[in-house]
């Protein structure tokens, strides 16, 4: 990839953080990919498409180290968690057969598997050696018949972020318009007309959009795309005819959002599905732009029916739950759309994190939390802990590497990241996170790790 085109992916036109503040994202300094490269941001961002065949071509150790890395889930095919790479060797790569074995790896992705298509890695040894990856992934479709999607993502492009954007691109370039959607079946009688619509920057953690596409079915909102969680190639192929698309993750690719805009004319919004105030405004989001009265009624309808059974299940939880306080420490959308979550059941947050926030994101953090927002922009366990005990805080909520951090310290703590096994999203998933948030806070095991040991109470 050359350096002019990762200038312009780093330099996001619709970002907030780069209108009149700053020219583009920070490039990352070599060493400060810790906390994901490139290479970790383009497969997290295309592994749930769960029909194609994914080919990591490097070494084995880059599969090895960061292989199904996330909580997605699929309906569906289990093709997307077969790790599949080159496994180049230093034999490889001073003979200069490393072309040659990846046409090998995709004949035999192809031939084994059958795939809806196969998208290859580019990594950091085939990147410097100067592997023509687009001229080889051209010339293996052309040969075999079926797309081969080559993301140019070699780690030390940069961060995981600029990894997400990369991603995009390789979607925008080779997936995105190259098929038209099957036409929707003909409404009943009477029946309300249906929409197509699509979502970006949703990756289906534990299978929690589960609990909103009921919804958009019963509004007749058909989702052509979801990029990516639970996708299918096919659908990916079609997100161009979306009469209007949500960006869920914006600091990750809302680059595909403009563009799709700029080059098909749909209109997007950015929303969150966490907290019933934020489900609500989605569904609202969707029926504003598209513009349909009859969709905009009946979008009320439906909000109004769901809040109140929200609020009646929500009664008692809200009930034990009003008053608590919460650190919570995460990033991106979910550094404020949490926080309105948490606000719905009646907690305060303390503090949040913004280690990876947008501008925007801090903006919508301090319409919640008020001009006072504690911001943490470190994670360091002792910045948590002191946090946590300074603002009497009765849950850390964050990811798992931050999981020993809070047990060490005996604090309840909540895994919100993506490795955690339960689904938040919805109307329901705000039932759930209420539920692990009681299970959390009021676990007897608190109380009991707080008291002095047996033996010490003895000797006192």
């Amino acid at each position: 990839m050359r350096t002019q085109e990762i200038d312009a992916l780093l330099d996001e036109p619709s970002c907030p953080h780069n209108q009149g503040q700053k020219a583009g994202c920070a490039r990352a300094t070599p060493g400060a990919a810790a906390g994901g490269c490139a290479f970790d941001g383009a497969q997290i961002t295309l592994l749930p498409i769960a029909d194609a065949a994914h080919i990591i071509h490097g070494p084995i150790s880059c599969a090895g180290s960061s292989w199904d890395n996330r909580g997605t889930r699929s309906t569906g095919p289990t093709m997307w968690r077969v790790g599949m790479t080159t496994d180049l060797s230093e034999t490889d790569l001073v003979m200069g057969g490393s072309e040659e074995r990846l046409r090998h790896a995709i004949k035999q992705a192809i031939d084994d598997y059958a795939p809806a298509a196969v998208f290859v890695y580019n990594t950091c040894v085939p990147a410097l050696t100067g592997d023509d990856l687009e001229a080889t992934c051209s010339s293996a479709a052309q040969r075999w018949g079926t797309p081969v999607v080559p993301v140019d993502c070699a780690g030390f492009y940069g961060s995981k972020n600029l990894g997400n954007r990369i991603a995009g691109e390789a979607l925008l370039n080779h997936v995105i318009g190259t098929r038209e959607p099957e036409p929707p079946a003909d409404p009943p009688a009477g029946a309300a007309r249906s929409h197509d619509i699509g979502l970006i920057g949703e990756f289906n953690i534990a299978g929690e959009f589960w609990h909103v596409l009921p919804l958009l079915d019963e509004l007749g909102l058909r989702l052509l795309s979801s990029i990516s969680g639970d996708a299918r190639f096919r659908e990916l192929q079609t997100l161009h005819r979306s009469e209007a698309n949500m960006v869920v993750c914006s600091k990750a690719l809302m680059n595909v959002a403009r563009q799709c805009h700029e080059r098909y004319g749909t209109p997007y919004f950015e929303g969150s599905l966490y907290g019933v105030a934020d489900t609500s405004a989605a569904l609202r989001g969707f029926a504003e732009l598209i513009g349909d009265p009859d969709l905009s009624e009946r979008t009320e309808r439906l909000i109004a029916r769901e809040e109140a059974r929200i609020d009646a299940e929500l009664a008692p939880y809200r009930e034990r739950l009003r008053g608590r306080r919460a650190l919570l420490y995460t990033g991106g959308v979910k550094s404020w759309s949490v926080v309105s979550a948490l606000h719905d059941l009646g907690m305060e947050v303390v503090a949040t994190g913004t280690t990876k926030s947008t501008e925007a994101d801090k903006a919508r953090i301090q319409a919640l939390m008020g001009d006072d927002a504690r911001m943490l922009d470190s994670g360091a366990p002792r910045t948590l802990i002191d946090t946590v005990r300074g603002h009497d805080a009765d849950v850390l909520i964050a990811g798992g590497r931050n999981m020993y951090t809070a047990y060490k310290a005996r604090i309840p703590f909540l895994d919100i990241n993506q490795e955690r096994p339960h689904a938040y999203a919805g109307y329901d998933g705000m039932i759930e996170l209420a539920r692990q948030l009681c299970r959390t806070i009021d676990s007897p095991i608190w109380r009991q790790v707080r008291e002095p040991a047996p033996w010490e109470a003895a000797a006192s």
